[in-house]
């Protein structure tokens, strides 16, 4: 086999031009898809990140049916005191449950008191908000970081239409789940960047504001956003946490409680499959960029040498050894141009970081761009380089193999 490698390279340095140019088209496949996938995975995650640390959490548990009707707020699927201590006891369990926090959701007349507008409101408590989307502090564009009792954090494109700011007192009139109407009056305590988009219209309150308001006798939610440690494994505990959650029926025998991760209540979820999508048939690209470099060297490799074939085979060699011989050729180009691909792709990326480039989402700019590739992703897209190198040796090999020894020598 050590003969054969050295036959091989041997071969493939008397043709110094092809194969430099063959290892270099690889190499430009492999440094495409390298920065590609991180720049890529980079602008996907920061998304996400966007989306379930400001806003969303990674995960999150209603009553049954309450997302179908979310966009109506029904104050009528809110979870009840009992289901609400059988879902904290079950998230406390979890050691994989970095914080949680429950909201109660409802939609509202905002007043400054010369106009109204409506508005979303969430009653939370601070600290669990806090710790369950810590991003929400970015989003603060004045007043304190904070979430009190008898104040309000306003959305700014509301803030600017309504012509309020901080300190400013306001009301906020809402309608209970019995149909009577009940108002309040707060301090604007803080101006709330939107996260994704100039129609953002949610604001936030302290929940026993919200209990108030809505004349709530007992402690009702409408949500618990849950936060992982891990965010790699959302989907595993999405899967566990309704298994454990399953158990609990109401008088009907019907599931209480619903879990749902981001991905199915954000809208942006389509546009990080569409990345997925992307990169895969960039990875297409580079299988063909491969596949045809290879086999294109090869055949016009068995073309130049069929004299030279027809001679190693006149002498015994048997056609396992020449197959092989063209094989170990196509290998050896994969082993270089991924190397070679994975050393310059890195080098770049690297360099990306340095830049320290910028972009904007929704309505957060001067978002740092990360690029990041992975170990396995190297390993992966060499592994691919180098088994679609043999693929398309194959083929020319395999016709090499096959001549007769007399045909061959008569070729001029």
């Amino acid at each position: 086999m050590g003969n054969l490698f050295k036959i091989a390279i041997r071969n493939l340095l008397r043709y110094k031009r092809r194969t430099m140019l063959t290892a270099s088209l690889i190499t430009v496949g492999v440094v495409f898809v390298l920065v590609f996938i991180s720049v890529s995975g980079s602008f996907k995650n920061m998304m996400i990140g966007q989306i379930t640390d400001s806003m969303l959490g990674h995960m999150q548990v209603h009553r049954k049916g309450y997302v179908a009707s979310i966009e109506n707020l029904p104050l009528t699927l809110n979870l009840k005191p009992e289901e609400i201590t059988r879902l904290e006891d079950v998230l406390n369990s979890q050691s994989g449950v970095e914080a949680y926090s429950p909201r109660i959701k409802f939609g509202g007349g905002f007043s400054n008191f010369a106009e109204t507008t409506n508005i979303r409101l969430n009653g939370v408590f601070p600290e669990k908000e806090f710790r369950t989307v810590p991003l929400l502090y970015s989003r603060f564009i004045s007043g304190e970081k904070d979430i009190k009792k008898g104040e309000i954090i306003v959305p700014e494109l509301l803030a600017k239409g309504m012509n309020v700011s901080i300190g400013d007192m306001v009301v906020v009139v809402a309608t209970n789940k019995d149909g009577s109407v009940n108002g309040k009056q707060f301090k604007v305590g803080g101006i709330l960047q939107s996260a994704v988009g100039p129609g953002g219209r949610d604001g936030y309150i302290h929940i026993e504001d919200a209990r108030e308001i809505l004349r709530m006798d007992e402690p009702e939610i409408s949500e618990v956003a849950v936060r992982l440690k891990d965010f790699g494994s959302l989907n595993r505990f999405n899967g566990k946490l309704m298994g454990l959650l399953s158990k609990d029926m109401n008088s009907q025998g019907k599931p209480v409680f619903e879990v749902h991760t981001w991905e199915t209540l954000s809208p942006f979820y389509n546009i990080a499959r569409m990345i997925d999508v992307m990169t895969f048939f960039i990875k297409l690209m580079l299988i063909a960029i491969v596949l045809i470099s290879i086999m294109n060297v090869m055949i016009m490799a068995v073309y130049e040498r069929i004299r030279e074939i027809g001679t190693i085979a006149a002498i015994g060699t048997l056609p396992g050894k020449i197959l092989s011989m063209f094989v170990i050729e196509g290998f050896c180009l994969g082993i270089a141009g991924a190397v070679i691909g994975n050393i310059v792709g890195v080098s770049i990326i690297i360099i990306l970081n340095l830049l320290k480039i910028t972009f904007n989402f929704g309505q957060q700019t001067g978002l740092l761009l990360v690029a990041k590739i992975t170990p396995s992703d190297l390993l992966f897209i060499s592994i691919t380089v180098i088994i679609v190198s043999v693929i398309a040796s194959l083929q020319p090999a395999f016709k090499a193999s096959r001549m007769e020894p007399i045909e061959a020598l008569r070729h001029v």
